[in-house]
C-alpha cells in the first residue's frame, strides 16, 4: 500500500511540474500535504515536514553565503582584469579566440548562475565572433561544456538538489567530484581547441585590433572608482585563493567558511552599513528563490521519507532489478544522465527519480552519495544547455543568434563526451563503483 501511495506521490509530483500547472514550489507543498493526509498520517505531518525541514537547512544557508560571496567577487570586478588581458591577447586568431571563451566562461561560472555566465560571456566574446566571421555555434558550444562542468559547484542548482534530496552532506557529494570537475574542464579546454583550430584553418588568422566588448570598459571602471586600490584587488583574490583551499580541506563546514569569507569580504569593499546591506539587496533575488525550493523540497522528502513511502516503493524496484544490473547503477545513473534531462527538468530527476534509484541502489550495497554523485556528472551540469526545460537553454541561444536544433546537433557529441570522460575518472578514482 504504501509502494503505491508513493509512486502515485511522485507521479503527481511530475505531472504538476512537467505540465507546468503549479510553480515547482507550490507542487512540493501541495504534493506533501495532500499524500500525507491520503496515507493517514495527518497527526505526525508537521513533525515529518519540520523534520525534512531541518535537514535541508545547512545547504539553503551555504547557497544564501555562497552566491552573495562570489555575487560580491563579481560586482568588485575581481576577474575584469584578468578577462581584459585575455581579450587583449586573442587578437584575430580563431583558435585564441575559442579558447578565450572557455576559460571567461570558467571564471564567470564561479557564481554558479548559468543565465549570468552565459549574459556575460556572450556579450564579451560575440563582437570577436562576428568580427571574424566565426560559427556562432562554436561559441554557443564552448560556453555550454565550460558552463555545464562548472555548473557541479556546490552553489549551484544541481548539487544542491543532489544534497537535499537525498539528504546528504553537500561536501561528501562534492569533495571527491572536484579531481572529476577538472577532468571535465581539461576535456573542455581540449574541445575547444580542436573546435578553434578547425576555424584558424577554414578563416586563417585576421590583423585586428581587439575591441573592448560593449560595457566591459565602462563596469571596469566603475569599480575602480569605486573600489578604490589595487591593494584591495588582490586581497580579494588572496581571500577567494583562501577559501577555495579550505574547502577542500574542510577546515570548517562550507556554511561556516562561506559566511565567513562573504563578511569579511563585505567589509573590506564596503565599509559602509548602507553600501553593504545595498550589495545584500542586489543579490537577494537570486538565493531567495532556489532557498525557498530546497526548503520546499524539504517539506516533500520528509514526507515521502519519514512515512517510509520511499523504503517500500524501493522494495519493489529492486525485485525487478536484476542483480547484475543493481551492483553497476551508479554508471547506469551516469550515463543515462544527459538523455534524462530531455525528459525530466532538474527538480523532477532530483527530487522525484534519484531518491527512488538511491534507496533501490541500497539494497547492493551502494551508498545514496555515490548515486548522487553520478548523477551530478551529467543532469543539469553537462547536459544542461541541451535541454529544453531548462530556461538558461534559450537565454543562451538567444544571445549567440542560433537555431536551437541546431545547437543541439553541434553540442550533443561534445556534451556527451564530457560526461564520459568524467565518468571514466569518477570510476578510475573511486568517486562511484564499477
Amino acid at each position: 500500500m504504501l509502494s503505491i501511495l508513493g509512486f502515485c506521490m511522485i507521479f503527481t509530483f511530475l505531472i504538476l511540474v512537467i505540465s507546468k500547472r503549479l510553480s515547482v514550489v507550490v507542487a512540493f507543498i501541495f504534493t506533501a500535504i495532500l499524500f500525507a493526509l491520503i496515507g493517514g498520517f495527518a497527526s505526525e505531518m508537521g513533525e515529518m515536514m519540520m523534520a525534512g525541514i531541518i535537514k535541508v537547512t545547512p545547504t539553503a544557508v551555504m547557497i544564501v553565503f555562497a552566491i552573495l560571496y562570489f555575487g560580491l567577487m563579481l560586482d568588485v570586478g575581481l576577474f575584469e582584469p584578468m578577462i581584459t588581458k585575455i581579450l587583449s591577447l586573442v587578437k584575430g586568431d580563431p583558435l585564441k579566440v575559442v579558447m578565450a571563451t572557455a576559460i571567461i566562461t570558467m571564471l564567470v561560472g564561479l557564481d554558479g548562475d548559468g543565465s549570468s555566465t552565459f549574459m556575460i560571456t556572450v556579450t564579451a566574446m560575440l563582437p570577436l565572433y562576428i568580427r571574424l566571421g566565426m560559427n556562432r555555434l562554436i561559441l554557443a558550444c564552448v560556453v555550454a561544456l565550460a558552463a555545464g562542468v562548472m555548473n557541479i559547484i556546490p552553489w549551484g542548482g544541481p548539487l544542491v538538489r543532489a544534497a537535499a534530496s537525498l539528504q546528504v552532506e553537500v561536501s561528501d557529494l562534492f569533495i571527491p567530484l572536484i579531481p572529476v570537475m577538472i577532468a571535465g574542464l581539461i576535456w573542455t579546454l581540449f574541445s575547444a581547441y580542436i573546435l578553434g583550430k578547425k576555424e584558424r584553418a577554414r578563416l586563417g588568422i585576421t590583423s585586428l585590433q581587439t575591441p573592448m566588448p560593449s560595457g566591459l570598459g565602462e563596469q571596469a571602471a566603475a569599480v575602480e572608482a569605486t573600489n578604490g586600490t589595487t591593494m584591495k584587488f588582490w586581497f580579494n583574490w588572496l581571500l577567494t585563493i583562501a577559501l577555495m583551499v579550505f574547502l577542500v580541506m574542510e577546515v570548517l563546514p562550507l556554511q561556516i567558511l562561506f559566511a565567513s569569507a562573504f563578511a569579511i569580504a563585505l567589509f573590506v569593499n564596503f565599509p559602509n552599513p548602507k553600501e553593504q546591506q545595498e550589495r545584500i539587496l542586489s543579490h537577494a533575488n537570486s538565493f531567495v528563490m532556489i532557498c525557498t525550493l530546497i526548503f520546499a523540497a524539504g517539506i516533500f522528502t520528509g514526507v515521502f521519507t519519514e512515512t517510509k513511502m520511499m523504503d517500500s516503493m524501493a522494495s519493489s524496484i529492486v525485485t525487478v532489478i536484476p542483480d547484475w544490473l543493481g551492483a553497476h547503477l551508479p554508471v547506469v545513473v551516469a550515463l543515462t544522465s544527459i538523455p534524462m534531462g530531455f525528459i525530466f527538468s532538474p527538480d523532477a530527476y532530483y527530487f522525484g527519480i534519484i531518491p527512488i534509484i538511491s534507496e533501490a541502489a541500497a539494497n547492493f550495497g551502494i551508498a545514496p552519495v555515490e548515486i548522487g554523485r553520478a548523477a551530478l556528472l551529467g543532469h543539469s551540469t553537462t547536459g544542461f544547455p541541451l535541454s529544453p526545460l531548462v530556461p538558461a537553454t534559450f537565454i543562451l541561444i538567444g544571445l549567440v543568434g542560433v537555431d536551437f536544433g541546431d545547437h543541439q546537433k553541434f553540442l550533443f557529441k561534445w556534451a556527451c563526451g564530457t560526461t564520459i570522460v568524467m565518468t571514466i575518472v569518477a570510476i578510475t578514482l573511486g568517486v562511484i563503483p564499477l
